[in-house]
């Protein structure tokens, strides 16, 4: 039986500088220097203001984390120091002696250090060299290579995000970032165990051993009660052990079943390892250029998010955190996660509840928006790292693909690499080579992709919507958000639009008043002209902002409706488009950008439309016709009443419709000429039910519509552990929002964006601890609407 000591007690943090004079700081281990000085209170917090400008010179820095601990026999031949993550470059000290060094955030380490142990006291020191330094000598060694931003981040095996993005501030980290401590065993042990589980039942569990035992030793498996065994002989070092459970019920994808899971246990003389498995198949069906994941031989229409660290300091991110996150893409209605390129391998609580709640995985290998060197000391590090998660997540039921890249076969391709390159390495032969061959050796159970955007072979252009996946970015860039209408995609891995936080983030994060463009609330927007993007966006669908306050609601309802209108059209194509991934669900800190969930977990508007327009089953208005989207189990039928009303909610023209609409698949139903053609169409509408389920289309932008200035009557009601609002309309009220943060900034609303035709009402619940004051629950800044009166 090993046994294993963490070693996370008694650390300081000593600055190697004759510039910066910080000595014997105590650190919290995991941990990073940036969370060190913070709690000591040597800097400011990095996501306030504009602290981030002032704290460049911690990831140009080199430092030493030092610790004392005591140590006594305990009987076993070996003992290792296992680093489990350490950021990034470091050599590894005990006693005064070298036992070895680290180049690469995204692996761990084990060292055998039993001969160097000894009885009482020993010294621990781990010295980190500054990132900057390392990144900056590979590139100069081995040649500049093109990348999306001016940083050395394709030069060492690091959060690439750490360097700055266009969603993040640069906060270059060093640190002992996960567990360290010592493990002690005798004889063999269990150096890794990688099962491989098909949906037919079958488990086949790859075990690697580590030292040597004289007699032989039995490998066990267990699961469902059915179990198996494997002799290894002495001087063996691998076996697979072949369990067959009959007829297993099977894991599902969110929505497509239930998340059927079994343990597991893995054992070898003392030794265990004990997992919860889920029995499914998955393929990639990419018949005529298409990219349909298929889980147990049912195709998955995709309703998916792309996720970043959800903060720069992954030794915040609890389990709690994490399962707040999962929750709110669950309640969005999300059933796959995209692990971004250019963040981090998750940590094992990440996909324990991605299992636990049936959202599917897609991991992209980590590799974004640059050239990489394909040279040493790059090549053994991709290499080791990419075996480690491979083995480390084989297992998993909701991890359905494997992909080489974010935007790197892109940037090559279209993005005038090549002539910069001058023949230099960029990746290519980690996409096309390194890693599929260590994902058909370690993990045949489901696909990998080379990158995305990709058409599916190298030849092709990368971003062709009629192939593979696509990342639409010409929308928020350059075009309006209706641009999407001319797309005809296979499958959207990305795309997105920017809107800013909730009220309450950014009074935390930005001091002084808040006002559109001003120098502190600038350093929380990092896209490039973003805020001009973001008014440019407005368009002629919503009004000139006249203040911030208009500024804040009208920016991000356009977030909101941009996405939405780039999701109805895609979902409408379904079949034909197998999904798409909004860029993004969560944010790292306080800023402006493509999230649904803001740096403080603050739901914001595109949160509330993703579950609308995610739900299973949906209404959309366009091109002349309704498309009845059913993604559920169950079909869909019914009496489609199609109506063309006025703005004092008259009906001019009326019809129903019989639909019946299988599961899984779409209806298009032509909208009759005489609710189709407007009368007035700067003062009229289009509504569509079926079901409980609703949809508008207004003939005419929001700015062009002879909106009423809106009437309505409002009552607020204690209610539990908050309050109920009760908006009922006298006029058209269009897109009415609450936003009960700007008096408490914990309290949450249950609903957003709700357009009311006149004698409907709506009603809001909001949770808080506190009293509010009714009037000013109603009133603007807190209760919005496109065309409330205008003074």
């Amino acid at each position: 039986m090993s046994t294993y000591r963490p070693l996370h007690d008694g650390w300081t943090l000593t600055a190697v500088s004759e510039d910066v004079q910080i000595t014997g700081v105590p650190a919290a281990v995991p941990g990073c220097v940036h969370t060190d000085l913070l709690t000591a209170g040597l800097i400011e917090d990095p996501y306030l203001d504009d602290n981030e400008n002032r704290l460049t010179w911690i990831g140009r820095t080199d430092w030493v984390y030092e610790t004392a601990f005591t140590w006594a026999g305990d009987g076993h031949e070996h003992t290792d120091l296992v680093c489990e993550g350490l950021d990034t470059v470091a050599k590894v000290v005990l006693n005064g002696v070298e036992v070895g060094d680290t180049a690469n955030q995204h692996r761990s380490y084990r060292f055998a250090v039993r001969h160097l142990l000894r009885e009482g006291e020993n010294t621990l020191a781990v010295h980190f060299a500054a990132p900057y330094g390392y990144a900056e000598e590979r590139r100069a060694e081995l040649g500049a290579r093109p990348a999306a931003y001016a940083e050395p981040y394709p030069f060492i095996r690091k959060m690439a995000c750490n360097f700055g993005w266009d969603w993040g501030p640069t906060l270059v980290t060093a640190g002992i970032w996960q567990p360290i401590g010592l493990e002690s065993w005798s004889g063999a042990r269990l150096a890794s165990v990688r099962p491989l589980v098909h949906g037919d039942g079958r488990v086949e569990v790859h075990v690697t051993v580590g030292g040597s035992a004289p007699a032989p030793l039995t490998v066990t498996a267990e699961v469902a009660g059915v179990a198996a065994r494997a002799l290894l002989e002495p001087g063996d070092r691998e076996a697979v052990v072949e369990v067959r459970v009959p007829e297993p019920e099977l894991w599902w994808p969110r929505g497509y079943g239930e998340q059927h899971r079994y343990d597991l246990t893995v054992r070898m003389g003392e030794e265990s390892w004990a997992r919860r498995i889920g029995f499914r198949d998955v393929r990639l069906d990419q018949r005529d250029g298409g990219f349909t994941i298929v889980v147990n031989g049912v195709p998955v229409h995709v309703r998916g998010v792309n996720w970043i660290p959800d903060d720069c300091f992954p030794s915040r991110v609890t389990r709690e955190r994490l399962a707040e996150r999962f929750t709110q893409a669950a309640e969005a209605n999300v059933n796959l996660l995209r692990v971004w390129g250019g963040g981090r391998y998750e940590s094992d609580d990440f996909y324990d509840l991605a299992d636990e709640l049936g959202l599917l995985v897609w991991q992209d290998f980590l590799f974004a928006c640059a050239a990489y060197p394909e040279e040493e000391p790059f090549a053994t590090e991709v290499a080791a790292e990419a075996r480690e998660h491979v083995t480390r997540l084989s297992w998993r039921p909701s991890l359905v693909l494997w992909c080489g890249n974010n935007e790197n076969i892109e940037g090559h391709a279209d993005w005038g690499w090549q002539a910069e390159l001058e023949g230099r390495t960029w990746g290519a032969g980690f996409y096309y080579e390194l890693l599929p061959s260590i994902v058909a050796e370690l993990d045949p159970t489901r696909p990998y992709w080379p990158g995305s955007p990709y058409s599916g072979a190298p030849d092709l252009p990368p971003n062709d919507p009629a192939r593979g996946t696509v990342h639409i970015w010409d929308v928020w860039n350059r075009e309006d958000y209706t641009h999407y209408a001319a797309y005809r995609p296979r499958f959207v891995a990305e795309f997105g639009f920017q809107g800013p936080p909730a009220h309450a983030t950014l009074r935390r994060a930005v001091g002084g008043e808040l006002s559109a463009g001003s120098p502190l609330l600038r350093q929380h927007q990092k896209a490039a002209d973003g805020d001009a993007k973001l008014l440019r966006g407005l368009g002629e669908h919503l009004p000139r902002p006249r203040d911030f306050d208009d500024w804040h609601y009208f920016t991000q309802l356009n977030q909101a409706r941009a996405v939405t209108f780039g999701i109805e059209r895609f979902r409408a194509l379904a079949p034909y488009c197998a999904g798409t991934v909004v860029w993004q669900l969560n944010d790292c800190w306080p800023v402006v950008s493509w999230a649904a969930v803001d740096g403080d977990g603050r739901r914001k508007p595109l949160w509330y439309a993703l579950r609308r327009v995610y739900a299973d089953r949906l209404l959309t208005i366009q091109d002349g016709a309704v498309t009845v989207v059913n993604d559920s189990s169950g079909g869909w039928a019914g009496e489609l009443e199609l109506v063309r009303t006025d703005l004092a909610g008259t009906p001019l023209a009326k019809e129903a419709v019989r639909v019946d609409v299988a599961p899984r698949s779409t209806a298009v139903v032509r909208l009759p000429a005489a609710v189709a053609a407007p009368g007035d169409p700067v003062a009229e509408l289009i509504v569509a039910r079926l079901d409980g389920e609703r949809a508008l289309r207004f003939f005419a932008e929001d700015t062009r519509v002879a909106f009423p200035a809106a009437a309505y009557d409002t009552e607020v009601t204690p209610s539990g552990d908050g309050l109920t609002v009760t908006v009922t309309a006298r006029t058209v009220v269009r897109e009415l929002a609450l936003f009960p943060d700007r008096l408490d900034p914990a309290a949450v609303v249950d609903d957003m964006l709700v357009t009311l035709l006149p004698g409907e009402s709506a009603t809001f619940r909001v949770v808080t601890e506190h009293e509010l004051d009714p009037a000013a629950l109603v009133s603007r800044p807190v209760l919005r609407c496109v065309n409330e009166a205008r003074p």
